[in-house]
Formats: structure tokens, sequence, C-alpha cells
């Protein structure tokens, strides 16, 4: 039998947490958070959202794998195990029934820890199990089936990434900094990025891609955007030009970057609920300082 849409479900048939918990110092400039995010639905019914673009992510699914997409190309089945690198596009997603144990990685955390280019990784998500970049969190993923402790689940993943440590290779102090400076409200283009790295702006578009994913141009504008939508994320009810960050020239503009980043119009995902990014925004916010994974300053 096909599967049928959530909003045939009446909202006391769904059922979605999310929790986060704040990782250890040693891990501050690593990660953002560990999350568990958990629906219940009834059988053969999905709901769906769109996660806005971020850093990379490694999620842990037990139960109905999700069927997701990024960057509006054809939704499929994900693996139990997603590895999904540093986005600049939404990633469309449908759940069933699941616990889904989350960990978002900021770039100095990707650079330390996952022997790989963050642009061969950027709009795009693998099966980590079977991804050699990945194989040093597989045993995470074994041991995270046999606990249902939530807050020792949540320990035993924090452990887990502070014992990878002792193996990484140095911190690149310029990916610090440059994140740093990307979380600034007032920078707004990359020579103002360039001045205040004290690098060329050769040097840093090489470090962007390497450590970010994207050229700094891009990322830049991302930032512009994510600081836009977290506003709205945090109260729906703003109108969309009261959302607008001030680097904006005009509404025109945010429109545009708006189709961009999340394939549809502001009113189009005004319109449209968000049974999970809705109250994850909030929660998240409460929990570690920032609505969206984007706007994360790193080092806590």
């Amino acid at each position: 039998m096909p599967e049928r849409s959530a909003p045939d479900a009446t909202p006391s048939d769904v059922r979605i947490a999310t929790r986060f918990f704040a990782v250890s110092s040693a891990l501050r400039s690593y990660l953002s958070t560990i999350y568990l995010t958990e629906v219940s639905v009834p059988a053969g019914t999905r709901v769906d959202d769109y996660l806005h673009p971020e850093w990379a992510n490694l999620r842990f699914v037990d139960g109905d794998v999700p069927l997701a997409s990024v960057g509006g190309a054809p939704a499929v089945p994900t693996p139990h195990f997603i590895a999904t690198g540093p986005t600049s596009t939404a990633t469309y997603f449908a759940v069933g029934n699941m616990r889904v144990w989350g960990i978002g990685i900021v770039p100095l955390g990707w650079a330390k820890l996952i022997p790989l280019p963050a642009d061969e990784m950027a709009d795009q998500f693998c099966d980590g199990a079977a991804h050699p970049a990945f194989a040093a969190f597989v045993p995470l993923g074994e041991k995270l089936r046999g606990v249902n402790d939530v807050d020792a689940a949540a320990a035993m993943i924090d452990a887990h990434f502070c014992a990878l440590l002792g193996d990484a290779p140095p911190d690149d102090p310029a990916i610090l900094a440059a994140h740093r400076a990307l979380v600034d409200d007032d920078l707004s283009t990359v020579a103002d990025l360039s001045a205040k790295l004290g690098l060329s702006e050769r040097s840093i578009e090489r470090l962007s891609h390497r450590a970010f994913g994207f050229s700094p141009k891009l990322l830049l504008r991302r930032q512009r955007f994510l600081r836009s939508l977290a506003r709205f994320m945090l109260d729906p009810s703003m109108a969309w030009i009261d959302t607008m960050d001030h680097h904006y020239y005009d509404q025109a503009q945010f429109t545009r970057d708006f189709a961009k980043f999340m394939g549809m119009s502001p009113r189009e995902y005004a319109a449209r609920p968000k049974p999970i990014l809705g109250a994850a925004a909030k929660a998240r916010a409460a929990a570690i300082g920032a609505p969206v994974q984007g706007l994360h300053k790193p080092g806590g």
C-alpha cells in the first residue's frame, strides 16, 4: 500500500520531539551540538519538512529511514548512517517512525576529523558506513543501537569524538578565525574577510573550499540569508520585510536569495507546515543559543 502524507493524520496522531545536548569543552571548537529527534506517526504515514542550508552533520537512524533530497533532486531512501556535507541549499526530507541521533560538525571539526576536503561532499549526503572518510564513526552507530538511556547515549557520542582527537591533525587557526568572522553580523564582503584575517583573497578562496565547502562569496551570502531566516523561525508572525538582514539592499534581493537557498519563495515557505524544524529552531536557541546551525558561534 502506498504511503500517505502526514496531513491525513490528526495532530494527536503525530509526536515529534527534539532534544539538544551541549558538547564537552574539548569539542566546542569542532561540533555545534548533539541532538536527538524522535518521530511517532500512524503506520504508513510520513511527515515532511525542509532543512535550511547548514554545516555538516552525521545522523544515525533507528527505525524507518527517511526519504531525502538536496536541492530539488528526487527524494530517495537514506542509509541508516547519513553523512552530509555542508549545504548551500535546502534539504527536503520525509520521515516515518524513527529515532535519529545527530552530530553537527562545524568547519574546524570537519578539517580535524574527516580526511576529505569539504567541497567534495558539498550539497550531498552518502552512506557513512560505506564511505572511507567516515569509517571512524561506524562503531558509534553500532553502539548507539544498544543504548536506550538518552543521557548515556549523548555522553557516549561525546566520548567517542573526544577519543578521536588524540590522533587527529593539529588545528588550522585560520579556519577558526574565518568561521568566527563569518558569524560576525557586520562582515559583508570577501575584501572585509581578507582584511580581518590578514590573508589574500586567493588564500581565503582555497581555505573556504577545503574547510567550508563553498566560495567565501557564497558563504557570506548564505550567512546573510540565515540571519534573516532565523528571525522568522523564532517568530513566524513577523513579516518578511522585518526579518531581513541589514545587508540586504531591498526585498527583491532577499526574495532571490530565498529562492536560491530554499528552492521556493518566502510566501511558499511561510505557508508550509514545519512540524520538525519549527519547534527545533526554538529548542536549539534555548539550549545552545542559535536557532540554526549556520549561526552557531564556534568555540561555545
